[in-house]
């Protein structure tokens, strides 16, 4: 969709697009979104609002940004200096690791994207929100209400992916 973005932009992202092998194409149309936390290895989440937890540090890759979103626990830690403390060695590690990962990322990629961290809820979490599956909004049933449904509720009237599959069935079958 060119709807956002300028005539000049358009034409860069498809001329890159034209430019780039089949993996590099796939991540600009569908970014990849990795979760790091003490709970578990890294592994790749779903792009949904769902996957934003506080206890969690996500890596965005669109291929031209790459984002490091840390969770609001995380980022209390991170503002609280426990990563310099020895023993808090393993939050030390937790901050490191997308990092590390990002730069591995960026290495061999061109053109080299803009490399950003922020904190949820945080003014560059914006790149983030406007990526993922809104499927928790201030319109969800129980999305406001404290405790309601895990997840981040994302302030947007842009229709989650399944009221767009209902719509789409919804159609299919009266038509």
């Amino acid at each position: 969709s060119t709807q956002s973005t300028w005539a000049d932009e358009t034409a860069y992202f498809r001329i890159m697009l034209d430019r780039q092998p089949t993996n590099n194409c796939l991540i600009m149309i569908q970014p990849t979104l990795y979760s790091y936390s003490m709970k578990a290895p890294p592994c790749p989440v779903l792009l949904d609002a769902v996957s934003i937890q506080p206890d969690a540090i996500l890596l965005l890759d669109t291929f031209f940004e790459v984002l490091i979103h840390n969770g609001e626990t995380i980022a209390a830690w991170r503002r609280a200096n426990y990563q310099d403390q020895p023993e808090y060695e393993y939050f030390r590690q937790l901050l490191e690791a997308p990092m590390t990962d990002a730069q591995n990322l960026i290495k061999e990629r061109f053109p080299v994207p803009r490399v950003q961290e922020c904190d949820q809820r945080g003014s560059q979490a914006r790149i983030l929100y406007s990526k993922i599956n809104p499927s928790l909004t201030h319109q969800s049933p129980g999305g406001n209400a404290y405790g309601g449904q895990q997840g981040e509720i994302v302030y947007t009237d842009d229709a989650s992916l399944q009221v767009f599959m209902d719509h789409l069935k919804k159609l299919a079958v009266n038509s």
